[in-house]
């Protein structure tokens, strides 16, 4: 639902890897943004109309994303085609990151725009560590990116998976992403992506920073 700037680049998206889509906006006029190779049904009404929800083709719908202008419609709409016709995937673009809050605990899968994007800057202007890539709802769980250390080329994942109390989700190395293993070493160049607690954090970064332990 939403023909805007961001509903027509994920409809196109979706597209694009052979997914059927369906768009639904209000006004007409806003499809002409989805441009003339676009396949799928377009469908001028509200989303959290049951009727046009319905004429879209809900009822055999994986997900539903929910990325209209407003942040009521999108709440509507995402707790009808969530509660009235059972879809699990649903997602809602929400402007208020405080009602982003309140729906994500009510399984509701939101995108609070401008906390987003605020946080995209601030992750990119603050020292390493500062804020990290991904947060859970719950503030428990952070992903940060970390480059290699000049200490840790040579060492195994695994020693600093142990040490440091994180794990590694994956690693860039080259241009491309790579799964660590137990017997995987760290390379130059290496670009971490750590998961760890929140409250471990400091901790977790003076070892990632300091090293690994001196044998005795």
């Amino acid at each position: 639902m939403g023909c805007g700037r961001v509903g027509s680049t994920l409809a196109r998206s979706l597209e694009d890897r052979n997914h059927t889509v369906s768009v639904i906006d209000s006004n007409a006029d806003a499809f002409r943004r989805l441009g003339p190779s676009f396949n799928g049904d377009k469908i001028t009404g509200y989303g959290f109309d049951q009727a046009v929800l319905t004429k879209a083709g809900i009822n055999r719908a994986d997900a539903f994303a929910a990325v209209s202008s407003g942040d009521n419609s999108n709440i509507i709409a995402a707790r009808v085609a969530r509660e009235t016709f059972g879809i699990q995937q649903v997602v809602a673009r929400i402007y208020d990151p405080g009602r982003a809050e309140v729906y994500q605990r009510l399984g509701i899968t939101t995108v609070a725009t401008v906390k987003w994007t605020a946080d995209q800057v601030l992750r990119r202007i603050l020292p390493a560590g500062a804020e990290p890539d991904f947060r859970d709802p719950s503030g428990t769980i952070r992903v940060d990116q970390f480059p290699i250390t000049t200490p840790w080329i040579g060492q195994q994942t695994v020693a600093l998976q142990q040490q440091a109390g994180v794990r590694i989700a994956w690693i860039d190395r080259l241009g491309e992403g790579m799964l660590p293993t137990r017997d995987t070493v760290m390379q130059e160049g290496d670009l971490l992506h750590i998961a760890m607690r929140e409250q471990n954090a400091a901790a977790a970064y003076a070892v990632l920073e300091n090293g690994p332990e001196a044998d005795d």
